[in-house]
């Protein structure tokens, strides 16, 4: 008996919309993960593209818990000599809330071509706007449930 595997043209993709407010930063980015790989579906192949689009409302107003809002420290580098930069994780959501969970999710997913692919997928708004309502949007946790 051979392996099934799914042809690109036979993948659906569907567009899911996930309100932000109030979750956190982590238990979030790793269903966020989960959809984008595909994980979800049965036909999941992980060499292919089997994943669904995100769009991320609320960025600005997720949780993150205990005291990481001023230890946890993000790190980049320029790529000059002492071109590196330290941000905690209060100034970063501050300044740029789309981006700590950007990072967030990326850091989940595969390290490769692939995974950048996947990322692409990905929508993060900081506020309740979107240009994203001519796709039908599935609402993945409703607002008045917890999770």
């Amino acid at each position: 008996m051979k392996t099934y595997l799914p042809k690109p043209k036979e993948i659906e993709k569907k567009w899911y919309l996930i309100n932000a407010q109030g979750k956190v930063l982590g238990r979030l980015a790793a269903k966020i993960a989960t959809i984008l790989r595909g994980k979800h579906k049965p036909i999941f192949t992980p060499s292919l593209d089997c994943g669904d689009y995100v769009v991320v409302i609320n960025a600005e107003k997720i949780k993150l818990t205990g005291e990481k809002l001023k230890q946890k420290i993000y790190s980049f580098h320029s790529g000059y000599p002492r071109g590196a930069r330290y941000v905690t994780a209060g100034k970063l959501l501050e300044s740029n809330p789309k981006k700590v969970l950007y990072l967030a999710v990326k850091r989940m997913l595969p390290k490769n071509k692939l995974g950048r692919k996947l990322l692409t997928k990905l929508k993060i708004y900081a506020g309740e706007n979107h240009p994203h309502s001519a796709q039908k949007l599935v609402e993945l946790f409703p607002r008045d449930s917890k999770g």
